[in-house]
């Protein structure tokens, strides 16, 4: 039983994690590798720490009481687990364990110097590193303090920062057990770390070393900046040498110092190029060992390098797989659609097939790539004019890319092969009756959906299925909806363009286009006001819905004076939108149907803040400043040079464009419709898989892909163990933000405005519906979870459809992601709000309740308070 407690590090490998922690099975793994030289040492087992927590039995009240602890209430957290420690360190290490140690210690040399460092199950790997969360002790000298750093290791399990980070990360204390790794201390001259992938563009191409002098714990506790190095296929393109005054060192009876360097060798580099070069290629070495990207801490004596750590950098965002060879260029579908957030396996796997271009996915976002249409000019030059009309970030980013010569080569264009069959389609006319008809094909064809698919269950749902998604495609696809989509968005383009060159009007659509008719995302927020109008005069029903906290609501409404009247409200409403909420192109996302309370709070600031009347009045107020607006525009063209035939032309611009922009909203629609259907007849087939015992619980099919889920309907199996870890991949994935652009070596790249129009200190932005307010910013990152007041500024992360009822009752909105025709802009323009979108940081740079000023015509935001 006594060599269970301790193992040699040539003993351990990476699958060794239970008995030895992450540290100790890395340092056992890294000295298997050919060429890597790893100190000697010795792993102090989990048996040991389990033995000596079931020492203190008083140990386990105390992690009761500490999982009930609320991860924000420090105070708690700081005292429960001070007193854990302190009952661990008191713990006297039994006889037998602490002699297994002690030989441990005598085939390194008992007076030898070693570093005590702890090894916790759950660190070092790949979706938590842990790093710096327990306690590593240097230098350390002699049995009797060896055996007092390793039970301080032990207790380093419950420090205040291990203990957070674990709430943070939904790890349960008590499934994480502590090893110790006892080393032979190195004594560099140099030491850092090295990141096999640059750790801030992502790119796994580029390695950063840092490097200083002594030991490593001068980088790591910041009393140094470090010497950085880039190194690149075998040179080193960048480097930065800093001036490192201070350095750690070894003393000789133990325990380590602060020394100042001499003043002559603190701007001396720490390693050569050389150096640099020789360590990244045993980074290499490493990480092709290991199978990703490595975070290495290593020193440097008489010229040889020695690893002490390797772990995986799990702060990188995955890298989508290839479709073809040579370098690729990805971009963002999340910020094209107003959702950054991870979406589960299944809502990935609907959106791929009901998407009408190919997309691939990496860290739980959809990407496209857009390495063909880039690498020809004329496909080069077309992408990138379409995406900079919505996104000049995106723009930006790919340029920053194309940039570089050497990255994706140009290709000539193909020979042009004769002019296209039937030539270019005639423009359409600016005819209402061709919106009107287009949706009502579009009812239609959901109608029929929603009566064919009650009849399937079992495999035949998802060959029916099947057949729908291609029904689903070709209603997008439909050219008509293509060309009234564009007949609008080209008309707002040309009437900015043009009413600039002409008249000196910025952004003169934004007023040109309020309360445009048929915008269904508009007339949804429009509608809340009437259900709000419906309640408002029923006091008892609007102290209900202040206590509601479930989705039960509907059915105790009736039970109240008036209720029955604000249920038939709530329910119309549903009945139209119900299919919506934020993400909705998640598909595994709860709709409003399946959520209500979601609603709750928009509904009581609505009853709050207006009065009966409120919806008629606000699209009557729109539609006389744009009809106002139009009238301005016309008279001040019909006084310039040619103005007459100038006039016309706007006229006829400004009905095209009230015509068909409202139809922009429509598609998306269409499709989260259509979703609706899919998941309420997906979630019956799951309830059939529950029933057969297949799944623990119906939701469980939202980490499955659907051809997964279609398998698992035919032969009735599903893997647990791939379930759980989809589960535990989408907690990590919420970590990560995706930028606009990615590459395949990684590199994230998020584009700039490169502008100098701005004040100082302005946060840059989009300018996407003009105009300028001033009021209190309310930072809102949950739609759940808003409490507006009348003037308030709304700032998030980003809008999709879902957000329009809370436009109602806003000021202005800035947004983190967005872009000129996206949802947040389309209905900020209708309800005459200024906004600002794209702007980098903002619900972090934006404090909740500080004054802003939104320039919605220039696009930048100031911070007054």
């Amino acid at each position: 039983m006594i060599e269970q407690y301790v193992l040699d590090l040539r003993e351990v490998d990476r699958t060794r994690v239970a008995l030895v922690g992450g540290k100790g099975a890395h340092l056992g793994e890294l000295s298997r590798i050919d060429g890597i030289r790893v100190p000697g040492g010795f792993c102090v087992t989990t048996h040991a720490f389990r033995r000596i927590m079931a020492q203190a039995p008083s140990v386990e009240e105390l992690l009761d009481r500490l999982s009930h602890v609320n991860p924000g209430d420090r105070e708690a957290l700081r005292t429960l687990s001070a007193r854990i420690r302190r009952t661990i360190e008191g713990i006297t290490i039994p006889g037998d364990l602490a002699a297994a140690i002690t030989r441990g210690l005598s085939r390194l040399g008992e007076q030898s110097p070693c570093a005590v460092r702890s090894s916790a199950t759950a660190e070092d790997l790949p979706t938590a590193s842990f790093a710096g969360q327990q306690d590593t002790y240097l230098n350390i000298v002699g049995p009797t303090a060896i055996l007092r750093h390793v039970s301080r290791c032990w207790a380093s399990q419950f420090t205040e920062r291990a203990v957070t980070y674990r709430q943070h990360n939904g790890i349960d204390h008590r499934t994480v057990d502590m090893a110790v790794v006892v080393q032979r201390m190195v004594l560099p001259h140099a030491s850092g770390i090295l990141f096999t992938a640059d750790p801030v563009t992502g790119n796994r191409k580029v390695a950063t070393v840092d490097a200083g002098f002594g030991l490593g714990e001068a980088l790591v506790s910041g009393l140094v900046n470090p010497d950085v190095f880039k190194v690149r296929d075998g040179d080193v393109v960048a480097k930065t040498i800093a001036a490192k005054q201070r350095a750690v060192h070894a003393l000789p009876t133990g325990g380590t110092q602060e020394v100042e360097i001499d003043a002559r060798w603190q701007e001396q580099p720490a390693l050569t190029d050389a150096q640099a070069v020789r360590l990244v290629d045993l980074g290499r070495r490493i990480e092709e060992h290991f199978g990703r990207p490595q975070d290495i801490e290593w020193c440097l004596v008489d010229d040889d390098f020695q690893i002490v750590q390797s772990r995986p950098i799990t702060t990188l965002f995955p890298v989508p797989e290839a479709a073809g060879q040579g370098n690729r260029v990805y971009v963002s579908v999340g910020h094209q659609q107003m959702m950054t957030d991870p979406m589960k396996p299944l809502g990935l796997s609907m959106w791929k097939l009901t998407a009408m271009a190919p997309m691939t996915e990496a860290g739980g976002r959809l990407f496209v790539d857009a390495t063909r249409a880039l690498s020809t000019p004329t496909g080069r030059a077309g992408l990138l004019d379409l995406v900079g009309r919505g996104d000049p970030l995106t723009r930006d980013a790919l340029e920053t890319v194309l940039d570089r010569d050497d990255f994706l080569p140009l290709l000539p264009d193909p020979a042009p092969g004769g002019p296209p069959a039937g030539g270019a389609p005639a423009p359409v006319a600016t005819d209402p009756a061709i919106v009107n008809g287009l949706i009502e094909r579009s009812q239609a064809s959901i109608a029929a959906l929603r009566r064919d698919i009650a009849t399937q269950s079992g495999p035949a749902l998802f060959d029916f299925l099947m057949e729908a998604f291609r029904e689903h495609k070709r209603v997008l696809a439909d050219p008509l909806s293509h060309q009234v989509i564009m007949a609008g968005m080209e008309a707002t383009w040309w009437l900015n363009d043009k009413l600039q060159e002409w008249l000196g009007e910025k952004n003169a659509a934004d007023t040109l286009t309020l309360s445009a008719p048929g915008n269904v995302t508009s007339e949804m927020g429009l509608a809340l006001l009437d259900v709000a109008d419906e309640i408002r005069p029923h006091p008892e029903v609007v102290a209900f819905l202040r206590s509601v906290e479930d989705d039960g609501f509907l059915d105790e409404l009736p039970k109240h004076a008036g209720g029955t009247t604000a249920r038939d409200a709530i329910e119309g409403y549903l009945d139209r939108y119900g299919m919506r909420c934020a993400g909705e192109i998640d598909i595994t996302r709860p709709r409003w149907r399946e959520s209500p309370s979601t609603l709750v709070p928009a509904i009581l600031d609505n009853v709050r803040n207006f009065e009966p009347g409120a919806a008629r009045r606000r699209f009557e107020q729109g539609r006389q400043e744009a009809w106002k607006k139009e009238q301005d525009v016309l008279t001040r063209l019909r006084a310039l040079p040619d103005g007459e035939s100038k006039a016309d032309e706007t006229q006829r611009m400004i009905e095209r464009v009230r015509t068909f922009i409202g139809y922009r909203e429509y598609p998306k629609y269409d499709i989260v419709s259509r979703y609706f259907v899919y998941k309420q007849a997906l979630l019956g087939e799951a309830e059939r898989l529950v029933r057969a015992r297949v799944l623990p619980e119906k939701e469980d099919i939202f980490y499955l892909t659907f051809q997964e889920l279609h398998d698992a309907a035919r032969s009735h199996r599903v893997d647990d163990g791939l379930v759980r870890q989809r589960k535990e991949a989408f907690r990590t994935y919420h970590a990560l933000t995706p930028s606009r652009v990615l590459t395949s070596e990684g590199e994230m790249v998020n584009g700039a405005y490169r502008r100098d129009d701005v004040p100082d200190g302005a946060l840059v932005g989009l300018p996407v519906s003009g105009g300028t307010v001033e009021g209190r910013a309310r930072v809102i990152l949950d739609i759940g979870q808003a409490d507006l007041e009348p003037g308030d500024i709304l700032v998030t992360a980003f809008t999709d459809p879902s957000w329009s009822p809370l436009f109602v009752g806003i000021a202005g909105l800035v947004t983190e992601v967005g872009g000129l025709m996206t949802h947040g802009a389309v209905i900020a323009r209708e309800y005459g709000l200024p906004a600002v979108v794209g702007v980098d940081r903002a619900t972090r740079l934006i404090r909740d309740g500080q004054r802003i000023r939104v320039h919605g015509s220039e696009g930048y935001v100031e911070i007054l308070s």
